[in-house]
């Protein structure tokens, strides 16, 4: 038995430092293959590290809330089977029994996380063991028509307090108001789970009764403005200082780069929408789309494809040398999460169909809110849009991400009085503002851009051309 010092290792993204945001092991736990053992941010992301070893945690290194540099031991761990790669050996161990783990070493860098940077090759395969509390428990189970009912498997634990193993029919829980069960999929259960939705709340409008992806938002959507609408008693203290690390650190950083290097330009127009909120109807009602969240974000995303294939320029990056024009859209999406602003991309957007393309959103949206966002979904974005209008906003200024030279902002949708054909109606209508870099994006292309995403919002039809 020999012990080992884990160094933090650079998951990948050239960085230097990480915040140790929570343990998920204490001293003299056993820590398993495939295990999460501690939670850390960095660049805007909670990033999971999972074990490449069997042993036992013999000290942690590092507290809660304290951020450490790439390379620095943030765990000692007492094993006795080399799994993984190379790690850096404790004082008390002789290195010819210095025990292999997460990190690999790379020339001229430090230590790599397993599956990203630098590779080496493979000593040995290793075989992957089901552990209690590991990274496994965070899986959903299937449905059970896609597993045999013989199956042994462990029973997983969703949201609404029922138990469901795999294999076998999930036990509904009770509805709080009248005690009927609540009858909900897997998926369902998964969903209110991460959006904080307590099923039993949730009124159902399956076919079976059953509680259905739209319900589940709805809940959530209404839950997220009654919480906005209370408001707190004043703190006993006078102050609250809140230290400048993580995700705001890099917000300030990104926001001052953006804003006082690249000169911004901003245009604005007014859209009526009637069309598009039809379009979105009868998309709902198909079949194709049975399952899938279809909104007016789809609708923008689409418009913001076509038109940067209508406005090259737009979709560019600038880099004092050149301007380098994309033929390709890695379609950023701006979020507010709990832990601050972040702005994952779509990739390869321009390939993709309605369904796929909505897929890809809802899946975004989803791990943005559960903090799992890695960094490698927040680079190379060439294009990206704000939807401010789910906070009511009508529009904004939005700042340009660094590294692009267009952004745009979705308004909120609302009827309002319109003319149509010389008579005032009321339609839905939505204000779309776009911020521009001047040094790459004139004002007449500025103009054409926003005219063109304007054009879908007002007729999705011409997506078919």
């Amino acid at each position: 038995m020999s012990e080992i010092r884990f160094p933090l290792p650079d998951v990948g993204e050239g960085l230097t430092e990480a915040e140790i945001v929570q343990w998920r092991v204490a001293p003299g736990d056993r820590i398993a293959l495939d295990q999460v053992f501690v939670e850390i941010e960095t660049a805007k992301s909670l990033v999971e590290l999972p074990s490449a070893f069997e042993g036992t945690i013999a000290e942690l290194l590092v507290e809660e809330g304290q951020t450490v540099d790439v390379g620095t031991p943030i765990l000692v761990i007492r094993t006795d089977a080399a799994r993984g790669i190379s790690a850096e050996p404790a004082p008390s161990a002789p290195a010819a029994d210095a025990v292999p783990a997460l990190a690999v070493e790379s020339e001229g860098a430090g230590a790599v996380l397993v599956g990203h940077g630098s590779s080496g090759p493979t000593r040995s395969r290793r075989r992957r063991h089901p552990s209690p509390g590991g990274a496994h428990e965070h899986l959903v189970p299937p449905s059970p028509t896609d597993v045999p009912a013989t199956s042994a498997s462990a029973a997983a634990a969703p949201a609404g307090g029922a138990s469901v193993g795999i294999g076998e029919p999930a036990r509904p829980a009770e509805r709080a108001d009248d005690g009927m069960p609540v009858i909900a999929k897997p998926p369902i259960r998964k969903l209110a789970k991460d959006l904080g939705v307590d099923l039993s709340r949730v009124t159902p409008t399956g076919p079976i009764g059953d509680v259905t992806r739209d319900d589940v938002i709805r809940e959530a959507s209404q839950a997220s403005v009654f919480r906005n609408i209370q408001t707190p008693e004043l703190p006993a203290d006078r102050e609250t200082r809140i230290p400048v690390k993580g995700v705001r650190k890099v917000i300030a950083q990104t926001m001052v780069q953006s804003a006082y290097s690249a000169p911004h330009v901003s245009v604005f127009v007014d859209v009526d929408a009637t069309r598009t909120m039809e379009y979105i109807k009868r998309l709902k009602a198909s079949p194709d789309f049975a399952g899938v969240k279809v909104s007016p974000l789809l609708i923008m995303a689409k418009a913001m494809i076509w038109a940067a294939r209508r406005n090259p320029t737009a979709n560019a990056q600038w880099t004092d040398e050149e301007i380098i024009v994309k033929h390709y859209v890695n379609l950023g999406i701006a979020a507010a999460t709990p832990r601050g602003l972040i702005v994952p991309n779509v990739k390869e957007a321009q390939a993709m169909s309605m369904v796929e393309l909505a897929t890809a959103l809802e899946q975004l949206t989803l791990t943005a809110r559960e903090g799992k966002t890695q960094p490698a979904e927040m680079q190379g974005g060439t294009i990206t849009i704000t939807n401010i209008g789910v906070f009511g906003m009508d529009t904004g200024t939005p700042i340009l991400n660094t590294g692009e030279v267009a952004i745009v902002a979705l308004g909120t949708i609302k009827q309002k009085p319109w003319v149509v054909d010389g008579e005032v109606r009321p339609r839905y209508v939505t204000t779309i503002g776009g911020s521009f870099d001047h040094r790459v994006v004139d004002g007449d292309v500025a103009s054409r851009f926003l005219a063109d995403v304007a054009s879908i919002i007002e007729e999705p039809a011409l997506l078919l051309d």
